[in-house]
């Protein structure tokens, strides 16, 4: 499982949200604006982005740090669900 993070320096939604996903054991590229990628490039890929970060997820666009949480509780959700069903 692959994760993008579009983030910016001294940013702890972009900080918690790479800490979660790596604790997830997802891999991760983060892109981090000014250092090699820059605002117009977010924009290309979340052209209504208004705050960082910005995650995609298996290239599925998941949104910020708290529609990430939402997501993975969502998946550990749907697991459980799947195991009770066996």
């Amino acid at each position: 499982m692959k994760a993008i993070v579009w983030s910016k320096t001294d940013c702890p939604y972009c900080t918690a949200a790479t800490t979660l996903l790596k604790q997830r054991g997802y891999e991760i590229e983060e892109r981090k604006l000014g250092f090699g990628f820059n605002r117009e490039q977010l924009f290309e890929a979340v052209p209504n982005a208004k705050t960082v970060p910005q995650i995609f997820i298996d290239e599925k666009y998941v949104g910020s740090y708290h529609s990430l949480v939402k997501y993975l509780n969502d998946k550990d959700e749907e697991a459980k669900q799947n195991e009770l069903a066996k």
